[in-house]
């Protein structure tokens, strides 16, 4: 493995599994239950190694904060998210608890004390997902688990959710997607501009070989083209930054 899975510091491992071949799915939506189904608006499966490690925080250090710090680790390694969410907007921790990583012993908490995220590697590794869930138990207990699945065969495309590219934009101020170093894809198009468009107010710049090229689809996409400015800087693929 290339890249280190993010440890928090201080934090006391409770449960590890070491990597073992299974069927995985992981949500790219809210979690619910209707009519005993788990419903979720998308979600990737798939086969392959799966590995985690579920670590209980010191008292001093909060959910939040060390879920933060292990998803900036990896950020910084390269990948992006394909889905997050936090809070309410996850739906019922028990389904994530028990059906999702079939941990309930640690990871059963309230709804609204909640995260995760879904990340996808880049470059050779982009057959690797990495997802992160902290919960705070009702006892003031913090956990984050850490998950990696490498896949048995290629994955398919798989975009991430509007809503998802746009907390990432406000939370860092930037995306960088390293593959999307050729002309722009109509599916990425369509992304980006849906998610520029969930906030009219927020301005960008692109960077990268092909910046100009996105910044003409984005805007025959429905995005202002007052919105998009095309940076000098150079980036690889397609770099956004927020004009703050």
């Amino acid at each position: 493995m290339a890249n280190e899975l993010p440890a928090p510091p201080d934090a006391k491992v409770v449960d590890q599994r070491p990597a073992a071949e299974q069927e995985r799915v992981y949500p790219l939506g809210a979690l619910r239950k209707i009519s005993g189904q788990l419903r979720v608006e998308g979600k990737i499966e798939s086969r392959g190694q799966v590995s985690s490690t579920t670590y209980e925080l010191p008292r001093e250090r909060s959910a939040n904060e060390a879920f933060a710090a292990a998803r900036e680790a990896l950020q910084n390694d390269g990948g992006y998210p394909l889905f997050w969410c936090e809070k309410r907007d996850c739906g019922e921790n028990s389904l994530w608890a028990n059906e999702v990583f079939k941990n309930p012993r640690y990871l059963t908490g309230s709804d609204g004390d909640q995260a995760f995220i879904l990340l996808r590697r880049s470059g050779v590794e982009s057959d690797t997902l990495v997802s992160l869930y902290s919960i705070t138990q009702g006892n003031k207990r913090a956990y984050l688990h850490v998950e990696e699945f490498v896949a048995a065969a290629p994955l398919s495309e798989v975009l991430p959710t509007p809503a998802t590219v746009l907390r990432e934009l406000r939370s860092n101020g930037k995306l960088d997607y390293a593959d999307l170093a050729g002309d722009p894809s109509s599916t990425w198009v369509e992304l980006l501009a849906r998610s520029l468009n969930l906030d009219s107010t927020l301005r960008v710049s692109l960077t990268g070989a092909q910046a100009e090229a996105w910044r003409e689809q984005l805007g025959k996409a429905g995005v202002r083209t007052a919105r998009l400015e095309v940076g000098t800087q150079p980036a690889t693929g397609l770099h956004v930054e927020l004009i703050r």
